[in-house]
């Protein structure tokens, strides 16, 4: 079959093409506004793409197409679609129908944490010999790829609870029917689509009622808004994690390592954990509390952990120069912001952290979060801020922090101030959803240039 993909840059939906590649089918798309690592994978793995969406590509002739969310009427490409009254279906609706049935899915869920989890979680299948299938929005360094198919029974997938496409407004999630499932937090994101965070836990609530008595629950012991969602209903059973009543980690050792505990009882002991901050050392409770249920003892799944080599854009060290490192992280929401940047302090000790922010969400873009935007900057000594195309005032909101933040409107004059203030033991986060302008190696060329 041949499927033509609208969307297929997008981090879900260009693992929806490769796992439709290795399943046997032909696989073309398109896209606009591309960027890696997204478009360097698909080529490499040899699917066509085409930049834009003009309604021309009717003449590739495809058996289907599969619609991203990002994808919406007007768009001249699915406006011909429908015209012409051709076969279409949502990237997770496909997804379900054609590559999870009959599977032992594990789904991740939750605001923050999603790509980190699902991958820790991938990797200690893989290092157990489970050979795991899996779709991840982001990619892990082990394994090269977002997206896999192999003759496992086991499929791991980041369980998003953004909108599924044009034409479905549930959350992605509700279409996997996972036997395993990670809750890993909830609180208020993507102001664009929910109203509030009580929506979001409808949505939550609509997940988890799809979920079988067979199957295990994973959830945060230290999220109020998941207890709620539990508490309208839930007939899965449950294992709590990050409190005293489920799983726990103790203190941090030098390599980062640190004891695991059970209800109280002594599991056993990650000597080196190569990803800092207590939210990540919470993301690899979850993935062993997962892994568990899916066959691996808990000793396996701690090994694994020591081996884990981190996802792309997050907390990625893209290089150093003059002493100078530069290091990519994917944070744009607060919360996340302010996770990363503590993460970064425990590893970095006292050395100055340069934060560089590009609000680019459709939440941040809306102005709803600026108000905590201070608070999650704490942890930085100095704060840049690029201010493009954003309906609020960045340097009104950051006016707390005083002389330690500066807001740019222009990418030359942002880089600029960077690499001029920048000095020998700096660790300049550069914080984005997006490709940022290629700003990680243009810092990179500045601060070598003579």
């Amino acid at each position: 079959m041949h499927i033509h993909i609208l969307g297929v840059c997008g981090t879900f939906m260009g693992g929806i093409a490769l796992l439709a590649r290795s399943a046997g089918h032909r696989v073309t798309g398109c896209d606009a506004n591309v960027y890696p690592p997204m478009s360097t994978q698909l080529t490499e793995q040899g699917i066509a793409l085409t930049d834009g969406y003009d309604a021309g590509q009717l003449a590739l002739d495809p058996d289907l197409f599969v619609v991203g969310n990002t994808v919406a009427r007007g768009n001249p490409l699915l406006e011909a679609i429908l015209d012409r009254n051709l076969p279409y279906v949502s990237g997770p609706q496909w997804l379900a129908e054609n590559i999870l049935q009959g599977r032992w899915v594990l789904g991740v869920a939750g605001t923050h944490g999603k790509t980190t989890t699902t991958s820790l979680l991938a990797w200690i299948l893989e290092e157990a010999g489970l050979n795991p299938s899996f779709l991840v929005g982001g990619v892990p360094n082990g394994f090269g790829v977002s997206a896999r198919l192999t003759d496992s029974p086991f499929f791991v997938i980041e369980a998003d609870e953004y909108d599924t496409a044009f034409c479905d407004k549930r959350s992605k999630f509700v279409h996997y029917h996972p036997r395993t499932t990670v809750l890993n937090n909830l609180e208020f994101d993507h102001a664009d689509i929910f109203a509030d965070l009580a929506a979001i836990e409808t949505q939550f609530h609509h997940f988890v009622r799809t979920l079988p008595g067979n199957g295990l629950v994973v959830a945060n012991a230290a999220e109020p808004a998941l207890d709620r969602v539990l508490a309208r209903g839930c007939w899965t059973p449950v294992e709590a994690f990050n409190g005293p009543a489920g799983w726990q980690a103790g203190p941090v050792n030098a390599g980062g390592g640190f004891e695991v505990t059970l209800h109280g009882a002594h599991v056993g002991r990650v000597e080196h954990f190569n990803l800092p901050g207590d939210h990540n050392r919470a993301n690899a409770l979850a993935a062993l509390a997962a892994a568990r249920h899916a066959g691996v003892p808990a000793a396996v799944g701690l090994r694994a952990l020591e081996t884990f080599k981190g996802v792309r854009r997050r907390l990625e060290i893209r290089g150093t120069v003059r002493g100078i490192t530069v290091i990519d992280d994917f944070a744009h929401h607060p919360t996340a912001i302010r996770v990363t940047l503590e993460g970064l302090r425990q590893r970095v000790g006292a050395a100055r952290i340069l934060a560089v922010l590009e609000p680019r969400s459709n939440t941040m873009k809306l102005g709803t979060m600026k108000a905590q935007l201070p608070g999650s900057l704490a942890e930085a000594d100095v704060v840049f801020c690029y201010a493009n195309q954003l309906g609020w005032d960045p340097a009104e909101a950051l006016a707390s922090l005083g002389a330690r933040a500066r807001t740019f409107g222009d990418l030359d004059a942002l880089l600029g101030a960077i690499i001029g203030g920048a000095r020998a033991g700096d660790q300049i986060l550069v914080m984005s959803n997006g490709g940022f302008g290629g700003i990680h190696q243009k810092l990179l060329d500045g601060l070598a240039a003579p």
